[in-house]
C-alpha cells in the first residue's frame, strides 16, 4: 500500500488490527529491534498516530498485550474458590504454548528495559494482580479462605509461576489438566492450611 492509504483514526477493528501487528513483529524480529516505523508501516498507520495514541513503544507493546491477553481473569465468578481457579487453571493451560517465542522475547526485553517493565506492570501486571486479588477477597467474605492466611501473599506467585517453571524444569507446557492438578495440589491446600 502507498503512503495515501494510511489512516490517522483508528476504529476499534484498526485497533485489534494494528495490536496483532506488534504482536506479530516483536515475534519477528524481538522488542528491542521492533520500531514504531516498522509498526506504522505494518498497520498502514501514521506514525503520529501511534505517538498520539501511546506514547511510545513500550505503552504500544503492552496495550498490545493487555487487547490480546487470551486469559479473561475478570470474568471468573463460579461461586467457589475451587470452581473459579479451575476455570483460571483451563485458561491459562489453553493459552500456555501459544505464544512462547513473543513471550520470551519480551521477558528478556523487560529484563533491560525499565520503561516496558513500568507499561507492563500499569498496563497488565497491576489489573490481573487486582482481578486475582479480588478473586482472593471472594473466596475469604465466603468462608473459603481465612482472611489472615499466609499464603494469599504468594497466591499470584503461586498460580502464575507454574506456567514458565514447568517448561523450564520439564520441558513441557503446563497445559489446562496440569494446571487444574497443580491447583489441587498446591495452591488450594496452601491456602486452606496456611
Amino acid at each position: 500500500m502507498t503512503a495515501t492509504a494510511r489512516r490517522s483514526r483508528l476504529s476499534s477493528e484498526r485497533e485489534a488490527e494494528l495490536y496483532q501487528a506488534v504482536i506479530d513483529l516483536v515475534r519477528e524480529v524481538g522488542y528491542e529491534a521492533l520500531t514504531m516505523d516498522a509498526v506504522a508501516a505494518r498497520s498502514r498507520s501514521s506514525k503520529a498516530t501511534l505517538y498520539r495514541q501511546w506514547q511510545g513503544k513500550p505503552q504500544l507493546v503492552a496495550a498490545a498485550m493487555r487487547h490480546t491477553a487470551p486469559v479473561a481473569m475478570q470474568h471468573i465468578d463460579t461461586g467457589s474458590l475451587r470452581g473459579d481457579l479451575h476455570e483460571l487453571a483451563r485458561q491459562l493451560g489453553s493459552a500456555a504454548a501459544k505464544d512462547t517465542v513473543f513471550l520470551s522475547a519480551i521477558g528478556h526485553a523487560v529484563q533491560q528495559n525499565a520503561d516496558l517493565a513500568a507499561a507492563l506492570r500499569e498496563m497488565l501486571v497491576e489489573p490481573e494482580r487486582a482481578v486475582l486479588d479480588g478473586l482472593l477477597q471472594r473466596a475469604v467474605d465466603r468462608g473459603e479462605v481465612r482472611a489472615d492466611a499466609a499464603a494469599a501473599e504468594f497466591f499470584a506467585h503461586m498460580l502464575l509461576g507454574a506456567l514458565p517453571s514447568r517448561k523450564i524444569l520439564e520441558d513441557r507446557f503446563a497445559d489446562a489438566d496440569y494446571m487444574i492438578r497443580y491447583v489441587d495440589a498446591v495452591v488450594l491446600p496452601a491456602l486452606r492450611n496456611s
